[in-house]
């Protein structure tokens, strides 16, 4: 196990104090010590928000890109390079609002990446406007008579989708967020994990208190995350009648680079050795 320290950033953290991004941030660090992964063996990818900033707080490879636009690249960076661990760190409004369909198409190819999701119900960086995932009804800095929107159920569109690894953890529970990243980034291909991640700020409804009241483990259980059919119905668990978190659903599936013969058989491509001079027999054909 390699020392956590290697992983800390001079950068200064941004977040509010209490926010549950710290837990998380701190959490993704255990994971990756525990994991034995070296700086130089993962990337870190992101789009725009409080979640997103988590590339700078941690010393790794990263990418920060445009709102909603993290799943691209991370997946450019996995095809490219299939040595490296690529984990996706974004909020509930840049993953499932702007990023929605980029999330849907990433699920579609499968590429072997993790997408873990800071879900806080709001959007937190602009001020605090409800999300997709905002409960209908929450009062928010621009809904001022509550959001008219029913919440995106997120688990259940994962899984429908055809996500092979879908899970929920909870920031305010270290080892079973550190057990759960684990499992995603083992998971060979696309892994989503809606972590709970309370906005101390603009969402008051939400808080740790509230979901400490509600989440149960279904490891404590004799759930089977194999049952799609099961699955799907847990997906939809919300609120007072229990928030379940760990693996929702688990399928073995084929990856992306696996459908791809000169992607799965050869080298990464950053170790391929090119020559302008390979182009010409194609440029050939334009002729």
């Amino acid at each position: 196990m390699v020392d956590t320290k290697i992983y800390d950033s001079k950068d200064e953290i941004a977040w509010c104090p209490g926010c549950g991004n710290f837990s998380i941030l701190e959490a993704l660090k255990q994971t990756l010590a525990e994991m034995n992964l070296k700086p130089h063996e993962v990337v870190i990818a992101s789009g725009i928000g409080q979640a997103a900033k988590t590339p700078h707080y941690i010393n790794t490879n990263g990418f920060n890109g445009l709102h909603g636009r993290a799943v691209p690249p991370a997946q450019g960076i996995k095809i490219a390079n299939k040595d490296l661990k690529v984990i996706i760190h974004s909020g509930d409004g840049d993953s499932y609002g702007e990023g929605g369909n980029h999330l849907l198409h990433g699920i579609r190819r499968n590429v072997d990446i993790t997408h873990v999701v800071h879900f806080n119900q709001i959007y937190g960086l602009t001020k605090g406007q409800a999300s997709p995932t905002t409960a209908r009804g929450h009062k928010t800095t621009m809904q001022f008579d509550g959001s008219k929107n029913e919440p995106l159920q997120t688990l259940l569109f994962a899984i429908a989708s055809g996500c092979g690894f879908v899970a929920r953890s909870f920031s305010g529970n270290k080892e079973h967020l550190v057990k759960t990243l684990k499992q995603a980034i083992k998971y060979k291909g696309y892994a989503l994990v809606d972590v709970l991640q309370p906005c101390v700020v603009f969402n008051h409804i939400n808080t740790f208190s509230w979901y400490k009241e509600r989440v149960y483990d279904l490891g404590s259980t004799d759930y089977d995350p194999t049952d799609k059919i099961q699955a799907m119905k847990k997906a939809m668990e919300w609120g007072d009648d229990g928030i379940p978190i760990g693996i929702i659903y688990k399928e073995n599936k084929e990856t992306y680079i696996d459908k791809i013969d000169y992607l799965r058989e050869g080298p990464s491509l950053v170790d391929r050795k090119w020559d302008p001079k390979d182009a010409e027999k194609y440029m050939e054909d334009y002729k």
